[in-house]
């Protein structure tokens, strides 16, 4: 499948460039926020009658993992309403230009954080109270307040979106997956860029501003640091970016070789696994200790959830990638086989969440009518009884993403290890016992 620019189509193209569509987005999405987090402080203690806890890891997942990430990639990122705040006061400005004065400190980011490391350590953070986290609304507020403020401050100290770039726990796997997706955006013709003067779409001009990720889109090659703010396309003179429909999983062809993008990846799918155990399996005692938040059950739990994910997962990787003869560093052939986990983690958490979701998912009608829990009845759904979703089909369609991913990640390992010249297949065998893991917890 060759790449079809959607921004020759005129509409997508004006919409694209027009800032008014995207900020009526903005505003609708901050309004629901700041509703979520007032929601899980003020509202009903109970998780399953809550709009903070229903629509943020009901809904709001369904949509981030089922839809938005496989076929939109950073998509969401487009509209997230975390950064506003912050950057209206970095840049003294809602759609005009900022001054070329900065109105706060506008430091670069340490070069010794400018890397995945942190968004790592802030998801791990949250998936160690995750069991917590999604059923006590007012953790859930807590934590969603504390992410706005984090994004602000951060704004008056950095430059750009450095909560975003740097900090963000939901932006690391969307970036890791977004390699995925198929949509894109890249320059037309490199040369364009390279004569450019001033390079507005990185550095901002009258015309809009700089790019707030960070990213040259010059020298942009993959979807994992681009969060689709479009205003590059509003600031380039010549009209030489555009927005691209192509094959899936077209950044995967070429294999990463930094360490915080691998370590993402086995992070994300042992924390798939993970999940499935703890919320979907039949252990009490796992549910206990994951629940007992401070118990020693609890630290026994943090410890050998990060030991499945810093020690287990990436050691028996290597043990099988150890056989690979090559002349190139194992931790270089580590990183680049790595990407071969990128669709297998993702379908992981597909599967995973189609469990969870359509589980409970009729909670959203209780939790649209009475969104505090104060016994309104808005739409006449607050007393909807709680049912499960399509579960005849919930197998099925489990089973289809499992081994589709299965399928993805060999014909991605087989690339990977072209690019380094080795045998794919220990990395096939390590996927291929992951999925069936992940199956027999999940089924």
């Amino acid at each position: 499948m060759a790449k079809i620019e959607l921004t020759r189509i005129p509409f997508i193209k004006n919409a694209l460039k027009s800032r008014y569509p995207q900020l009526a987005v903005f505003i609708v999405m901050l309004i629901g926020y700041i509703f979520a987090i007032l929601a899980g402080l003020i509202g009903t203690p109970v998780g399953s009658h809550n709009f903070s806890i229903v629509f943020v890891w009901i809904a709001w997942w369904a949509i981030l993992i089922l839809v938005a990430v496989p076929f939109f990639g950073r998509g969401w990122c487009a509209v997230c309403p975390i950064p506003l705040p912050g950057e209206w006061l970095q840049r003294g400005a809602v759609l005009s230009p900022p001054d070329k004065r900065p109105k706060w400190l506008n430091l670069r980011v340490p070069k010794m954080f400018r890397n995945i490391w942190l968004q790592n350590i802030s998801f791990l953070l949250l998936a160690l109270f995750s069991s917590v986290l999604l059923t006590t609304p007012n953790i859930t507020g807590v934590v969603l307040a504390t992410m706005l403020f984090a994004a602000i401050r951060l704004s008056t100290v950095f430059e750009r979106r450095a909560f975003c770039r740097y900090l963000c726990p939901v932006g690391g796997f969307i970036g890791l997956y977004s390699q995925t997706a198929p949509i894109e955006l890249r320059i037309k013709d490199k040369q364009v860029c390279v004569t450019c003067e001033g390079k507005p779409c990185y550095n901002g001009s009258q015309a809009g501003y700089g790019c707030p990720w960070d990213v040259f889109p010059g020298g942009l090659t993959k979807n994992t640091y681009c969060g689709l703010c479009m205003e590059c396309i509003r600031t380039c003179p010549h009209d030489n970016i555009a927005v691209n429909l192509r094959p899936f999983s077209a950044d995967l062809a070429k294999p990463s070789t930094r360490m915080d993008e691998a370590f993402k990846a086995f992070i994300m799918l042992g924390s798939a696994m993970i999940y499935a155990g703890i919320l979907l399996g039949p252990w009490g005692i796992l549910k206990d200790a994951a629940y007992n938040v401070g118990t020693d059950a609890w630290f026994t739990y943090v410890a050998a959830f990060l030991a499945i994910i810093f020690v287990a997962l990436p050691g028996l990787f290597t043990v099988g990638i150890l056989h690979t003869k090559n002349t190139l560093p194992l931790k270089q052939r580590f990183a680049s086989l790595s990407t071969a986990l990128i669709p297998l983690g993702l379908m992981f958490w597909v599967a995973f969440s189609l469990s969870f979701v359509l589980t409970n998912a009729s909670y959203i009608l209780t939790a649209l009518s009475d969104p505090l829990g104060l016994g309104w009845n808005l739409f006449g759904t607050a007393n909807a009884t709680w049912q499960p979703m399509l579960t005849s089909m919930l197998a099925p369609a489990q089973t289809l993403a499992l081994v589709g991913g299965l399928i993805w990640s060999a014909r991605t390992a087989q690339k990977a290890a072209g690019e380094v010249k080795v045998s794919p297949i220990p990395v096939i065998v390590y996927c291929f016992i992951a999925t069936c893991l992940m199956l027999w917890l999940l089924l």
